[in-house]
């Protein structure tokens, strides 16, 4: 049976001094019923993954480049990360879609050289607000799975985060019949592309204003296998109640 998983994407904070966040993450979590994934700032991954070592909670990064090595000033190549003690890395946030004009297909490249690394790449998809409107939800996230997935892509190494990009940080969050919809979606194109027992066991996760106080309804929603959370990840009193949750769904 699949672990569910709770992941913190930690974006562009914290210092040193948060890392008493994973401690204390640790301490409330000592033997936790689902996985759990803390994405830092790559400049904390290797303090991070040291003071994980010795407890199930896996430490990952926020994004690759898809080559191993080379003249890319300011980058960080997927083997690097897993020199560093990363098991993960998030490709695909719509942050970097946006603000870096990542496409489908370099999403891909990147996917590809997490796996080879032997990373888990957390890939993800999600419409904006303008789009949903247009009703054009289904159609664009399936564009983004078929042209983001690597044909390298397993349930072993890959996780898919809907987040849609109108509920990041804002404070809304699609209706559950909403969620499901895009999650049932997602399913049945992965059996379409992997198989269906390879389609079942691969986590589905939804991110966009994932807290405490909706954390269950969320979680009993079909099709979602756990969260990728934003800003509720970056204090263990905010973060440890929604897998406290996912351990009650699981």
């Amino acid at each position: 049976m699949k672990r569910k998983l709770a992941a913190g994407n930690w974006k562009m904070n914290g210092t040193n001094a948060r890392l008493a966040e994973i401690t204390a993450l640790a301490t409330a979590h000592p033997a936790p019923g689902v996985d759990i994934l803390i994405c830092p700032p790559a400049t904390l991954v290797v303090q991070a993954a040291a003071l994980t070592a010795d407890h199930a909670m896996m430490i990952g990064a926020q994004d690759c480049h898809p080559a191993p090595s080379g003249a890319h000033t300011g980058d960080i190549s997927a083997p690097m990360l897993a020199d560093a003690g990363a098991g993960a890395v998030i490709l695909g946030h719509s942050e970097r879609r946006e603000n870096h004009h990542e496409t489908n297909d370099l999403i891909s490249e990147k996917a590809r050289a997490a796996h080879a690394a032997g990373l888990i790449a957390v890939i993800c998809l999600g419409e904006t607000l303008a789009q949903r409107e247009a009703a054009q939800t289904l159609d664009v996230i399936a564009s983004q799975m078929h042209a983001s997935l690597p044909d390298s892509a397993s349930a072993a190494n890959t996780v898919i985060a809907y987040e849609p990009v109108w509920a990041i940080g804002t404070g809304l969050t699609p209706t559950s019949a909403q969620i499901a919809e895009v999650h049932g979606l997602l399913r049945s194109l992965l059996a379409e592309r992997l198989g269906a027992p390879e389609a079942a066991a691969l986590r589905l996760l939804y991110g966009g204003s994932v807290k405490p106080s909706n954390a269950l309804e969320i979680f009993d929603i079909p099709n979602v296998d756990g969260a990728l959370v934003g800003g509720a990840s970056l204090k263990s009193p905010d973060f440890s109640p929604i897998i406290t949750a996912l351990e009650s769904a699981s």
